[in-house]
């Protein structure tokens, strides 16, 4: 099934995991998708891995495990800055293969050692060849700050604009701790005729080093009441916890009464969060 026909009826719930490194089973993130099953998630995705190594198969086996023996639709993410043409090539085979439908395009982290021979020096032509490869539903990134590389918000705008008419289908976003940034952004994609669906990205924040990690990889701002938070509870782990899950689930509540197409959440592998959250927002989803 194409993800992006769930937006034509309803308010889009997914989950985010990763793969476990290669010296770890899988026996764990199977765990993990079975108690994320129980949420009923219309979609779950799998990162490419540490580095987004081709080497890494773990992104294909889990993402055709999820779909069909969880019965939970997959989205298997690829990300271009790491192969060439004849790689995307090989990979689409085996996604028709598997039966995975639908595909998270990035550009991904830029590896040295391939930089040589990329094929696709955006997220944009990544997008356009798998258009032509067959019939996926492509789903891109976009980033309500902007992207940390971009030279302005207008210039992530035209990026975002070339994505959708290279054929991308849906977008989900960056995390952000800031609702409105999200609805600023909204309004420029309306501005510039983007109009498929945007899953807004979040991710509860659970420890200081954490977020620290976030805000160098991303770029993103932190608002003065989330910094507070931390703060007074940084040295209690549960607390942090609670208090973390207490922030994602009032950016929900307030992105779903403001009418956003869905929510995307980064789990980070922890059912317990994202058990916690389904429970508070479930029902609002469905009124919505």
């Amino acid at each position: 099934m194409k993800t992006s026909e769930l937006f034509q009826r309803k308010k889009v719930l997914s989950f985010e995991i990763f793969p476990p490194k290669q010296t770890e089973n899988l026996a764990a993130i199977y765990q993990t998708v079975n108690a994320l099953k129980e949420l009923a998630p219309d979609f779950i995705s799998v990162t490419f891995g540490a580095l987004g190594t081709k080497n890494n198969q773990r992104t294909l086996d889990i993402a055709s495990t999820v779909k069909h023996t969880y019965g939970v639709e997959s989205v298997a993410h690829l990300p271009s800055s790491q192969f060439t043409k004849r790689d995307v090539q090989d990979l689409l085979t085996r996604f028709k293969q598997l039966g995975i439908d639908n595909i998270l395009a990035l550009r991904g982290d830029d590896i040295t050692e391939h930089k040589e021979k990329k094929d696709f020096h955006y997220a944009s032509d990544l997008i356009e060849y798998i258009k032509s490869e067959g019939d996926f539903n492509i789903i891109g990134a976009c980033y309500p700050e902007g992207h940390i590389e971009s030279v302005s918000i207008l210039d992530d705008v035209r990026h975002l604009k070339r994505k959708v008419d290279s054929g991308c289908d849906q977008l989900i976003s960056q995390l952000f701790f800031d609702n409105d940034y999200f609805y600023t952004f909204k309004e420029r994609t309306e501005l510039v005729g983007i109009d498929v669906p945007i899953q807004a990205g979040i991710m509860p924040v659970v420890n200081k080093r954490q977020i620290e990690k976030m805000v160098k990889m991303c770029g993103v701002n932190v608002p003065k009441k989330f910094l507070k938070m931390m703060e007074r509870y940084e040295h209690h782990p549960e607390a942090m916890r609670d208090a973390g899950i207490a922030y994602a689930i009032d950016q929900i509540v307030d992105l779903i009464t403001q009418g956003a197409d869905g929510i995307h959440l980064y789990t980070m592998n922890n059912p317990y969060i994202a058990h916690r959250i389904y429970q508070a927002v479930n029902q609002l989803l469905i009124a919505s």
